[in-house]
This record gives C-alpha cells, sequence and structure tokens, in this order.
C-alpha cells in the first residue's frame, strides 16, 4: 500500500475508534436513567428493549458515516500532507536523470517537510558549485599542456633552421601530461560509477607489488620505502586498489623530505575488515590543509615541477576507490611532519585455502 492509503486507513481507523468510545459512553449514561424495576418475559426490562430497537439502527448508521467520512477525509487530508513529498519525489528523479538546475523552493512554514527540501537543495547547490568547479579545474589543467605545445608548435614553424630534437622531446613531455591527466580522469569517473567486478585479492600482495613498482622512483628521491603485514585478504578490484595504493606510495615518496625520507607502509586485517596505512616524514601540515587533500586538483606543497609531479588527482582517485569499496580514507597530519593516510573497512573477505 501506499503511504496515502495507509494514512488513509489510519485516519479512518482513529476516527471509528473514537466514534465507538463515544457511543459507548452515550450508552452507558442513557441506561442509568431508564428504569428497570419491570422485567419482561426474556427478563429485559420494555423500557430497556425499546431503546436497544431505536439506539442500535441510530448507532450503525453513525458508524457507517463516521466510516465514510474517515475514508474520505483521511484520503484528502493524507494528500494535503504529502503534497510536499510528491514535490520532493519528483525534485530527486528529476536530478537522477541529470536535470540539476531544478530547485523544490518549497514555501509554507518552518516542518519536517521544509527542512528536506531546502538540505535537498542545497546539496543539488553544493553538487552543482562541485561539479563546476571541476570542470573549470580540468578545463585549465588540459588547456595548459595544450596552450604549450601549441607555442611550441607556432615556434617551430616560424623558425624552420630550429633543431627539432629538442622539439620533440618537449612534446613528447607536455603530451605525455595530458595523456596521464585524461587517463586520471577516466580512473576517476571509473571509480565514481563502480563499474567493476569484486574479487578475492591480498591486500598486502598489492602493496608489495606497489612497492616494488615505485622502488626506482623512491631510490631516486633518497626515500626509503618500510612495509609490513601479514596475509590481508579482502574483496574488491585488484586493478582499482593497485592504482590506488600506487597513488597513495607516490604522493607519500614525492611530497617527503629532501633527504632520508621515509615511508612505513602497513596492511592489517580485523574481525569484518581490513586496514592499508600508509605514512610518510615530510614538511609539517595543518589539519586545514590536510581536509582539502583529496578534492580535486588540490595540492600539499606548490605545484613540483618533473617528470612524475602529477596532475592533482592522486587522492581524489585514493577517495574514489576507497568510497567504491564501502570504504573510508582517513588523512592525519604527523606531528613531527608528514602524513598518515589509512583506508580502512575494506570488505574483508576470508582467506583461500593453502594460504
Amino acid at each position: 500500500m501506499s503511504v496515502r492509503l495507509k494514512l488513509t486507513f489510519s485516519y479512518a481507523g482513529f476516527l471509528m475508534v473514537a466514534g465507538a468510545l463515544l457511543l459507548a459512553a452515550v450508552w452507558v449514561f442513557i441506561l442509568r436513567y431508564v428504569p428497570d424495576n419491570d422485567r419482561g418475559l426474556l427478563g429485559v426490562s420494555p423500557n430497556r428493549y425499546l431503546l436497544v430497537k431505536v439506539f442500535a439502527p441510530a448507532a450503525a448508521i453513525v458508524v457507517a458515516f463516521l466510516l465514510v467520512l474517515g475514508l474520505l477525509g483521511g484520503w484528502l487530508l493524507a494528500g494535503r500532507m504529502l503534497a510536499p513529498l510528491t514535490r520532493i519525489t519528483d525534485a530527486t528523479r528529476m536530478a537522477g536523470t541529470g536535470l540539476l538546475s531544478h530547485r523544490i523552493r518549497l514555501e509554507g512554514r518552518n516542518d519536517e517537510f521544509r527542512e528536506l527540501a531546502d538540505s535537498f537543495d542545497a546539496m543539488l547547490e553544493a553538487h552543482v558549485a562541485a561539479q563546476r568547479r571541476f570542470t573549470a579545474n580540468a578545463s585549465h589543467e588540459l588547456r595548459t599542456p595544450l596552450a604549450i605545445s601549441q607555442t611550441l608548435l607556432d615556434v617551430a614553424r616560424n623558425d624552420p633552421n630550429r633543431h627539432t630534437g629538442e622539439l620533440i622531446e618537449r612534446l613528447h613531455t607536455v603530451n605525455a601530461r595530458a595523456i596521464e591527466l585524461t587517463e586520471a580522469l577516466l580512473l576517476l569517473s571509473h571509480a565514481d560509477q563502480r563499474s567493476f567486478s569484486r574479487d578475492h585479492v591480498d591486500l598486502s600482495l598489492i602493496a608489495e607489488e606497489a612497492t616494488e613498482t615505485l622502488l626506482p622512483f623512491a631510490e631516486k628521491h633518497g626515500v626509503t620505502i618500510q612495509t609490513s603485514g601479514d596475509v590481508t585478504p579482502a574483496s574488491g578490484s585488484p586493478a582499482l586498489l593497485l592504482q590506488m595504493t600506487m597513488n597513495l606510495l607516490h604522493n607519500a615518496i614525492l611530497h617527503n623530505l629532501p633527504e632520508h625520507g621515509t615511508v612505513q607502509i602497513d596492511t592489517a586485517i580485523r574481525p569484518e575488515s581490513v586496514t592499508l596505512t600508509v605514512e610518510n616524514t615530510g614538511d609539517k601540515l595543518t589539519p586545514e590543509l590536510v581536509s582539502t587533500l583529496t578534492e580535486p586538483f588540490q595540492r600539499g606543497t606548490e605545484r613540483i615541477r618533473g617528470d612524475h609531479a602529477g596532475v592533482g588527482l592522486g587522492q581524489a582517485i585514493v577517495k574514489s576507490i576507497t568510497e567504491a569499496h564501502d570504504g573510508t580514507l582517513t588523512l592525519t597530519p604527523r606531528a613531527r611532519g608528514g602524513l598518515c593516510v589509512t583506508v580502512v573497512q575494506l570488505p574483508a573477505a576470508p582467506p583461500r585455502a593453502g594460504r
């Protein structure tokens, strides 16, 4: 049954009960003033027998009237009470189809429906603002390598005697950055849509694979990587979880001390979840700055130049992959400098036989 029909039956049922109690009270009150001295053949006073014959049909008519009135009035009242909820539902469906410009703007007094409508409108406003900010940032990041490529090509066209080797190398670097940003945007969209299958994975092996892959990068920056943790079975996408771990480890290496920096990566299993923790040394970070690191195109420090500068989507991708696996991401600044990132509550899986 619909909520409106349930409310209708509730209103009608309450009215029927109230009417029945009222009739019972009237009946008891009338009986007090009807003499019961003269007994008939059935032991019932003729006066009370006549009262029953008169009162019962009238009571039945009243009950029937209350039933009809309760159903009709309850239906109308329920419809009026649920009208704001209908507007909210319609707005939700429109938002689900991608139309984010519609607002409920519910009028009237401040009741629960008004608060719900205002909260929904505020959520849409925040979502649209975040979407516009993301689009503007992505456009800016993509425009930069394209503009550099255009400038290099213009210079080469106006100067035929220019050495092409240097031009090709710079174009290759700029193009690689544009490709990296495009792939990061696609990966972010893929994680947000949760369009992946879940397989049995060992998070400790993923951490080891990420460490081995980025070990040359860490040695180049003078950073030591330390790993620990036993077998950590989980359920998820091996490719996405590896990308998540690679991003965390890459950021931990890149944003570290100039010399003798360290990165500690640990995996652990809990009764119903597993955790991945990446902790690195580095500059001291404020809680306000750390709270913005998972936003797209936000960097903890000034833009780092080089082949591994990144595109500002590393932590945003980590957050999306974590949420796609029904996990939580916690970023905590270390008192001595650096950052501690914990991915927790990834769904644990029973270990495979033979492990």
